[in-house]
């Protein structure tokens, strides 16, 4: 995938199930309409976030290479970008949670490289570049807060998820990319939006990744910083939003002190949002994503982290005690006590310690499964793996030796010790038998004649996980999404609006000087009637050398406020943005 990309040492450092989600941002597909949003957009942003946002933002548009006229090309982005340690790759819109957050552990920032109609300029319920690029990537320069982005991919990506969070993902993909797509049916939309609503008021425990979702969405996307009397802004989604960066800092909006509640509060992607929550600063965050990370599976491990990873009903891994991991889909778990003493995975599974899969023991060697007990010894107050050889040898584990393991649990392993795998610090982390039999009471878990059986070591699960620990040990390439963004329609109609926006683009940029401004207001007056932003750049231009024009384009504009309410504020921004240019020079 990086062959078709201009790459850097960061984005190298890309596993391949990452890679698979990275598209070409395909920079002529921005179309002269394109652009002229992105400039609207950042020209009105800049204009009002430099009072009202965080100190980094406009520091940092300058320090990531953004610029207000054109939309960014990643691949001069990824130049500037590798300077402060980051790098930015095009997707097409959502991709899934965990991997979005693994993206960020590896500092790159994922950008969704489609951009909003001209029709949904204050907001778009779908990933775009403005969002991305314009919101994202100005505030990573601020080496606090690109250190809790780092931080919280390397925590969430790690967050347990539900069957549930994946079919909520889906349906809100879809629903994002239907309303930003030309012509979609409304019934179309109703029927998608209450799916979704079905989903997110459907009565279920929420998971860990809903939850730090929660924390990411009232932090990177709409948080807010300082006090709550005066706050700043510094998430995306209202840095990108000319329409919500406003509605956030009034009164209509309530400010909640940014605490661990905040994971627990739910939000809708496709509406204004009814509270924002406020970070004293960005070492807050961390403090928060700290405290959240200490109640994780990924730190208590246990029972109830096993049980999670079984109801994720995909890939997780455990670690033990003594750093053995195993990876796959846990089946089952038998508790004893409040402990797990047996856990149980089946299809493919692979051992891994410290990250890296143990030789000879991936998928090929436990294609159907792999069950071990977890726990010490009855009757003897020294775990196995802090037995010394002396006293291995004295409890008869030893090579060659038949022995009868019972456990706590009441899990029995009987059979002839092949060998034994030691970790660096010399402490047994894996034991082999042949003629196996592994019971729990009158339940046979492994016979004899399934042939070897490998016993993990360890008396406690001290870390459960989502994802394989070593992502080598699976084929993770199988990204498949069920929808995919919808681009516009080409009609004459659109490519003669499309040509007129290019005329006066290039004028602007002194590149054109066979088509006038007035030939270029004039068709859009007579065959273009409800398009408002190329009026508002024909009145921008005017204002500087030709007052009768723009007194004309001006009174245009005055009347299609009143055919198009809808879109008499951003006139209005428009032309006032016009006015203050005027005044500065």
């Amino acid at each position: 995938m990086l062959d078709n990309i201009q790459s850097n040492e960061i984005l190298d450092r890309l596993p391949a199930h990452l890679q698979q989600y990275i598209k070409p941002q395909n920079y002529d597909d921005y179309t002269p309409i394109n652009q002229a949003v992105w400039r609207y957009v950042m020209r009105k942003n800049v204009d009002y976030l430099s009072k009202v946002a965080h100190d980094s933002y406009l520091q940092g548009l300058k320090q990531t290479g953004i610029s207000i006229d054109s939309v960014p090309n990643m691949y001069g982005m990824n130049r500037i970008l590798k300077e402060i340690g980051w790098a930015a790759v095009a997707v097409d819109g959502f991709i899934p949670p965990a991997a979005f957050m693994e993206f960020q552990a590896y500092n790159v920032l994922v950008i969704a490289s489609d951009i909003r109609q001209l029709e949904h300029i204050e907001y778009t319920p779908a990933p775009d570049i403005i969002h991305e690029g314009a919101g994202h990537a100005p505030i990573i320069a601020n080496p606090e807060y690109a250190e809790y982005l780092r931080r919280f991919g390397e925590i969430g990506c790690k967050a347990i998820s539900s069957s549930h969070d994946y079919e909520v993902y889906e349906a809100i993909r879809e629903l994002s990319i239907l309303k930003e797509a030309e012509d979609t049916p409304a019934e179309k939309i109703e029927e998608v939006e209450k799916r979704v609503d079905e989903l997110q008021n459907k009565e279920v425990k929420p998971s860990e990744m809903s939850q730090i979702r929660n924390l990411h969405w009232w932090t990177v996307e709409y948080g807010l910083i300082g006090t709550l009397e005066n706050p700043k802004i510094y998430g995306a989604g209202l840095l990108s939003s000319i329409g919500e960066s406003k509605s956030c800092l009034t009164d209509a909006v309530k400010k909640l002190p940014y605490s661990i509640e905040a994971s627990k509060q739910e939000f809708d992607i496709t509406k204004p949002q009814p509270q924002l929550y406020v970070t004293p600063d960005f070492a807050h965050l961390s403090l928060v994503l700290e405290e959240f990370a200490n109640k994780m599976a990924l730190r208590k491990g246990g029972l109830e982290g096993v049980q999670k990873l079984i109801d994720s009903k995909t890939i997780g891994s455990i670690e033990l005690s003594t750093g053995i991991q195993v990876s796959g889909n846990f089946s089952n778990v038998i508790e004893h006590e409040g402990k797990p003493v047996y856990i149980q995975t089946e299809g493919k599974t692979a051992l891994s310690y410290r990250e890296k899969e143990l030789v000879g023991h991936g998928v090929s060697t436990h294609p159907e499964g792999f069950g071990s007990p977890i726990g010490t010894l009855k009757g003897i107050n020294l775990a196995i793996e802090d037995m010394s050889p002396r006293d291995l040898r004295a409890y008869d584990i030893y090579e060659g030796e038949s022995v009868v393991l019972e456990f706590e649990g009441g899990v029995k392993v009987e059979g002839e010790i092949i060998t034994g795998t030691r970790n660096l610090q010399g402490k047994i982390i894996l034991i082999s038998f042949k003629n196996c039999t592994v019971s729990y009471g009158e339940k046979i878990l492994f016979k004899p004649e399934w042939g070897q059986y490998d016993m993990a070591v360890g008396k406690a699960i001290i870390s459960a996980f989502a994802g394989p620990a070593d992502h080598d040990s699976f084929d993770l390439i199988n990204h498949t999404p069920s929808t995919t963004t919808i681009k516009s329609k080409k009609t004459p109609e659109r490519e003669e609006l499309e040509s007129l926006y290019e005329s006066v683009r290039n004028i602007r940029n002194g590149e054109n000087t066979k088509f006038s401004l007035n030939a270029a207001f004039d068709i859009v007056k007579k065959h273009h009637p409800k398009d408002w932003l190329l009026s508002v750049e024909i009145y921008e231009l005017a204002v500087d050398d030709d007052q009768d024009l723009a007194k004309e384009v001006k009174e245009h504009l005055e009347k299609l406020k009143t055919r198009r309410p809808e879109v008499a504020h951003l006139i209005d921004d428009g032309i006032e943005m016009t006015q203050q240019k005027l005044a500065t020079i």
